[in-house]
């Protein structure tokens, strides 16, 4: 980290150290200016995660975040690991690595070893069949239920509804792409996690649809504290997740939130590209890469 950014971190921590909660804004604010964080959403998540760690250094007089030794931070770890599930553990996991690396104790490619979480996951898939999710549609808005076509036929996330541009207005990131990339369709672009811009396809009549919410300028719009240039006056972020939940719900009687529709865009499109190529491990690279996964293999959650 920067060497005089750290000294200042450094300083606000030490002048906090009663308060874990400043402890953490201070750090991954500090990590993310440096930019050893990728983006406010993995630098918001850090946060949660530093504040509970930096209330047990306090709580075991072990002192502050700044003063973390890689022994506390597995033995912080182990303890955690009786209490919480694998995605949360290693999250926390990579929130203290990050600050083993900020302060000096970790070179840029040290890693704590993964422990594994005693909590069992129940491994389930998460997608809604089309006539599930048509339904839940009839019960939104018609913004919430734009939004809800939206993913479903493209795999957004909750917040890249918040960031839709069309292709030309909207570069995308350089990034590979297998040639089988992609429907036929119209394309727009979004920006994801890391701030990795990736293009995506809609159906020429859903596209037309889009368009009619296009406003005459953009406006800005907060989500979890982060803010986003919006074009089009649709549902996104949190707001449409949680529309979708309560839709889903009413029209349903259970709900496996909004981020489920990525799960059925994935599985419908591996089973399409199976066909089309004849080739597992490439259909899922090529669903890896249109929903913006930065690793194959995390793909593989989705197509449970």
């Amino acid at each position: 980290m920067n060497e005089k950014k750290m000294k200042s971190a450094k300083n606000k921590v030490q002048r906090t150290f009663a308060k874990p909660t400043s402890q953490a804004k201070a750090l991954s604010k500090a990590m993310y200016n440096a930019n050893q964080i990728s983006g406010l959403g993995t630098s918001h998540s850090y946060e949660a995660s530093l504040k509970l760690a930096a209330q047990w250094l306090k709580n075991t007089g072990r002192g502050s975040l700044y003063e973390l030794s890689p022994k506390a931070a597995k033995q912080y770890l182990s303890e955690r690991a009786k209490l919480v599930g694998q995605k949360t553990l290693d999250r926390d996991r990579q929130a203290l690595q990050a600050v083993l690396r900020a302060t000096g104790r970790f070179n840029s490619k040290g890693r704590i070893s993964v422990i594994q979480a005693d909590k069992q996951q129940v491994l389930k898939s998460r997608n809604y069949t089309d006539e599930q999710w048509r339904l839940i549609a009839e019960h939104q808005t018609s913004r919430n239920a734009l939004s809800t076509e939206l993913v479903a036929a493209s795999g957004l996330r909750a917040h890249e509804l918040l960031t839709l541009r069309p292709a030309v207005e909207q570069p995308m990131s350089q990034r590979p792409a297998d040639p089988a990339k992609f429907r036929s369709g119209i394309r727009y672009t979004v920006v994801g996690k890391g701030g990795l811009v990736r293009e995506i396809s809609l159906p020429p009549e859903l596209a037309k649809r889009l368009e009619a919410y296009r406003r005459d300028e953009a406006v800005t719009r907060i989500d979890r504290r982060i803010h986003y240039k919006s074009y089009y006056d649709i549902g996104g972020g949190q707001a449409w997740s949680q529309s979708f939940t309560q839709a889903s719900k009413v029209a349903l009687e259970f709900s496996n939130g909004g981020h489920g529709l990525r799960h059925t865009y994935a599985q419908e499109r591996h089973r399409e590209l199976q066909v089309l190529l004849g080739d597992n491990d490439r259909a899922k690279q090529v669903v890896s890469q249109e929903v913006g996964h930065f690793r194959p293999e995390i793909t593989d959650t989705y197509l449970r």
